[in-house]
């Protein structure tokens, strides 16, 4: 299953500009294959995009459906912030 960055305070899910298999350009949510992989990466991720706090963010597993439900939702758009509440809905906010 994917992992992805969660902040622990707003539940954000945490996406940007990445690039897909096939070498296409999409915003979407950031997910890595392995945990391990992910927290080892987290750091240093955050900070070359200017995150600060990368504590504040979270591992967390998410299933792949779910995944590309998320991607779905910030239906490419930079403009569009993603969270996902404990109960596993998502919401969709424009960034001000």
């Amino acid at each position: 299953m994917p992992y992805v960055l969660k902040h622990g305070a707003s539940s954000e899910l945490f996406a940007c500009g990445l690039v897909n298999r096939y070498e296409l350009p999409y915003y979407g949510v950031k997910d890595w294959d392995e945990e391990s992989a992910a927290l080892g990466e987290r750091e240093s991720f955050l900070a070359a995009r200017g995150v600060g706090d990368p504590e504040a963010w979270n591992v967390v597993e998410l299933e792949e459906m779910k995944l590309k439900m998320a991607n779905v939702k910030l239906k490419n758009d930079p403009a569009n912030r993603l969270f996902l509440d404990d109960s596993g809905a998502f919401r969709i906010e424009k960034k001000q």
